[in-house]
């Protein structure tokens, strides 16, 4: 189990929470430097934050790259942004519902995506590519991508409305390009355990990590509470990813809230490396059990950033949230 509680980068540490207010957070390292997005708690807009170091996240100078529309799609619930640097391009996949008119439903939450060919994300022109089609229109979220074995994957939490008690099971499709599929999703993983099934039945935040002959799956289960929970997916790198039957899940959560150390309902991550090359846990975490009021409304899922090891079988060791430094 991981133990230390600040994590070092060229002899820096680095105090948790790392970045406040900042839910659903991911960190990209490309070409030296360090990007950073995240959900604002107002759910209004995109953000995008870059440094040279891991550390420098923490001060860098926040830009607005997208907001929402005034009516129609796109309009509402600005969730979980993440930033991908594909071809010679930079995409941004994110969710978002319909603008709060007297035609809108908010809750309409689907899959868009961002394209800017600038070299520099914070620099040229984002357009945007639409929404991200699916042979079902229901609710979705959470897109993430990673390639493997020259084929590049999409994977989301969407709402199967022929599966009675259930909120949002995990797909994975092949991409024809960052914003179309190319051929029929697979569903790779449905809440059917208890701890993903506390208030909502809920897979959903997947992030991908390849290591060790293996491809590994984090994603979240269960309510937004101190609930909220990380598991993981696993396949052989050389299996079919779009068979089903090649992953495999872990029959207990991997990260979750720890009371004695004060952290409650981690979840949603993404891994970055630090300048010394560890690897590093990101996500984000409540410092209290109990919220008050309705939990969309609550600002304080923080973002952190904490090592985590590898065990001898060659799978993730992330230990325990770690205690708030600062």
């Amino acid at each position: 189990m991981t133990d230390n509680n600040l994590i070092r980068g060229s002899g820096a540490a680095f105090p948790n929470p790392f970045i406040r207010e900042r839910a659903d957070p991911q960190i990209l390292r490309h070409g030296g430097r360090y990007y950073f997005t995240a959900t604002v708690p107002a759910y209004d807009r995109i953000v995008l934050r870059t440094a040279a170091t891991l550390d420098g996240l923490r001060t860098a100078e926040e830009s607005t790259i997208w907001v929402r529309h005034a009516e129609g799609a796109m309009g509402s619930h600005i969730w979980a942004p993440e930033l991908h640097r594909i071809g010679g391009g930079w995409y941004v996949y994110f969710a978002a519902g319909e603008a709060d008119t007297a035609t809108g439903d908010v809750w309409r939450i689907r899959m868009y995506v961002l394209e800017n060919l600038s070299e520099d994300p914070l620099a040229g022109e984002w357009t945007e590519k639409g929404r991200i089609a699916t042979p079902v229109d229901s609710f979705s979220l959470d897109a993430t991508t990673f390639a493997h074995g020259g084929r590049r994957y999409l994977c989301w939490a969407q709402h199967d409305p022929g599966l009675a008690g259930s909120n949002t099971s995990l797909y994975l499709a092949e991409l024809a390009d960052p914003w179309t599929l190319a051929g029929d999703p697979v569903e790779i993983s449905r809440p059917e355990l208890d701890w993903e099934t506390v208030r909502f039945a809920v897979n959903e935040g997947p992030y991908a990590l390849v290591r060790n002959g293996r491809v590994f799956l984090t994603y979240s289960a269960s309510g937004t509470g101190a609930e909220y929970c990380v598991g993981l997916l696993t396949a052989d790198a050389d299996a079919d990813l779009l068979d089903a039957a090649s992953w495999s899940k872990s029959p207990v959560p991997v990260f979750g809230t720890s009371a004695a150390h004060g952290i409650y309902g981690p979840g949603h991550n993404a891994f970055t490396v630090g300048e010394d090359g560890r690897d590093l846990l990101v996500f984000h975490a409540r410092a209290y059990e109990e919220v008050a009021g309705d939990p969309l409304d609550n600002p304080d899922r923080h973002c952190r950033v904490q090592p985590f090891t590898w065990r001898e079988d060659g799978t993730p060791d992330f230990g325990l949230p770690l205690p708030e430094n600062a």
